[in-house]
This record gives C-alpha cells, structure tokens and sequence, in this order.
C-alpha cells in the first residue's frame, strides 16, 4: 500500500500503468472530488463565427429545439466536395495565442492532480462532421487517397497541438472519437486498421515521447477495436458504457493492458437499475477492472439531465465508487 496522502497526479499515473495506487481515482461531482484537473487549448483569437453555430472548421451546429440538452448535430458540412482540399482553410494550432493561458491555468493547480488536456484529435467525428455520414462511411472504399490526406491533416493538427503542450508539463492528453453502434463498430475492424489506426499512433506515440499518458473517449460497442488501440499506444478508454460488450469480458480480454474510465453503464444500470443495482455495479467494475494492481478509475456522467441519472443514483454510485475504492 502506497503512503497516504499521495497526490491526484499519482493516484493516476499509478492506476493507468498499473502501479498499485492506494485508492481508485476519480472524477466525480462534490463532495466526492476529482483527482483530475483539466486544461485547455484556447479558441482562435481573430477567428469568429461567420453564422451561428459554425465551429472553426466551418462545420455549422444546429439543436432540436433550445430545450434540447445534448451537443445537437452538424447540418452543415464544408467539405462535402472532395475538391475543396486542397485549399480548405483547417484551423490554425501552431499560433501561440491558443497556448498563453496555460501557465496562469496551471497556477491553480494547488493540489497536483493529474492535468489532462483536452486535444484536437477527432479522426471519425471530424470526418462526419467535414464530409457528412453517407460520404465518410463511403470514403474507405471510394476516396481511399483523399480520406488519407485528409486524416492526415487532422493528424499534424494534433502533433501540432502536442508540441505547444509539451512545454508546459501537461501529464495526459484526451480526445474524443465515437466508434461503436449498440452491437458492433461503425467500421469494420480491417477498415479501421488500415486507414485510421497508424494516425492514432503517431499522435499516442508523440504523446508518449513528450511524457504524456494517452486517454481516449469512445462509446459503444468498440471491443473488437480495443486491440488495436492497445497497439496504437492508448494508455486510457474512457467508456460510458460496457454492459452491451461485458464487465467480464473486457476485464478478461484487456484487464492489465489497458486501464478503463467508466461510470457505472449510462444507458442501462443508470437508468433502468434500482440503487442497489447501481452500488453493485460500481463494485463490479472496480473488482473487475481495476484488479490488476490499477487499471480502473471512476468517473461520473456530466451531463446526467441529457440520458436521465436522477441525483439518487448519482449519489448512491458515487458512494460506492468511493467505499470500494479503498486498496487493501
């Protein structure tokens, strides 16, 4: 048992590379406390929206109704036209002025947890969203040459990103890249190999040269893409939901090699489970997960008003992820 006291940027480091920490991280609303503390690169300070909604890439957002809690979809996509590549305007990482803030930032972090910066590093988001569905699941078989120079172009973004990042000490970098359906990946696992997979690990591997872990976000069914990440250098999959893959399997299959961020499954035991349910499966994923000296760390859904967590449920994972999260 490591001494009391250790620091959230420990108790991280530890459980991701399955050092033997004294307690499960997490990253939970209060009183519960977060051992993360996050970071992030700046918007372009000349650019402005030319509409609204439109993110720096020129992709335009649109929401259901302003009652509508989710992040809302992309309506308009600016590079539909494969001939606008050459001369698409891709936002600007190398300008030092999305990177200023970061000392004062880090400044606050009075009790050393684990900084973690969000990157911009989307490989199949930022495809969809660019191209539109129909053309970015298209493009593996129909555009294989311009999909390529397009990844990689969203790829030295990233690089681009991690050299700014890596004068300031940040301890892990995250993205995020949904890629499974209920059942199955989006993509079948040759595709993503082939055309997605080495990008993932130039940017992981950078990640790693300039001391970073690497943390990834992906939902759904992905555990047949899992493997692969391994080998890309993926240190962290943050989930929000395992019971359609199993807390079992994936602990047999990955457990040791790969460390889990989950909260209690958001789309099941949140929501269907009573509070029993929800204490036992927070236990679950501890014991099953984080068995192997780490490799598990607790986390909360931040948005519970979107997928429907009552505060009771919030409440009694919470609870468990810290009584069972005590390392003997």
């Amino acid at each position: 048992m490591e001494p009391a006291g250790m620091s959230g940027k420990q108790l991280v480091r530890k459980a991701v590379l399955f050092e033997g920490p004294q307690r499960v991280p997490r990253a939970l609303p209060e009183p519960w406390g977060t051992d993360f503390f996050g970071v992030g690169i700046g918007q372009d300070p000349n650019w402005q929206p030319a509409v609204e909604g439109e993110d720096e890439f020129g992709c335009i957002w649109q929401k259901v109704s302003i009652a509508d809690k989710t992040m809302g979809q992309v309506k308009v996509h600016p590079l539909e036209d494969y001939d606008k590549l050459k001369d698409f305007p891709f936002p600007d990482y190398d300008l030092p002025q999305r990177y200023a803030h970061i000392p004062d930032t880090l400044s606050e972090n009075t009790e050393d947890k684990f900084v973690l910066t969000s990157i911009p590093f989307s490989l199949i988001h930022r495809l969809d969203y660019l191209r539109g569905n129909v053309n970015a699941m298209m493009d593996p078989y129909i555009n294989p040459q311009q999909l390529t120079e397009l990844l990689g172009k969203l790829t030295d973004i990233a690089l681009t990103a991690l050299t700014h990042l890596s004068d300031f000490g940040i301890n892990g970098i995250i993205s995020c890249d949904d890629w499974g359906l209920q059942d199955r990946p989006i993509i079948a696992p040759e595709t993503f190999r082939r055309f997605f997979k080495p990008f993932y690990k130039e940017v992981f591997h950078q990640a790693h040269e300039y001391g970073m872990l690497t943390f990834l976000h992906s939902c759904g069914h992905i555990s047949e893409l899992l493997e692969d990440f391994i080998d890309a250098e993926l240190d962290v999959i943050q989930m929000d939901q395992q019971e359609n893959m199993g807390v079992e399997k994936l602990a047999h299959q990955f457990g040791g090699r790969l460390c889990f961020w989950c909260p209690v499954d958001i789309q099941n035991t949140m929501v269907k489970g009573s509070l029993q349910d929800v204490r036992n499966y927070a236990k679950k994923l501890i014991e099953e997960l984080g068995g192997y000296h780490g490799g598990f760390i607790a986390k909360w859904y931040p948005s519970p008003e979107a997928v429907g967590h009552t505060q009771e449920k919030i409440t009694a994972m919470a609870e468990a992820f810290v009584e069972y999260g005590e390392y003997s």
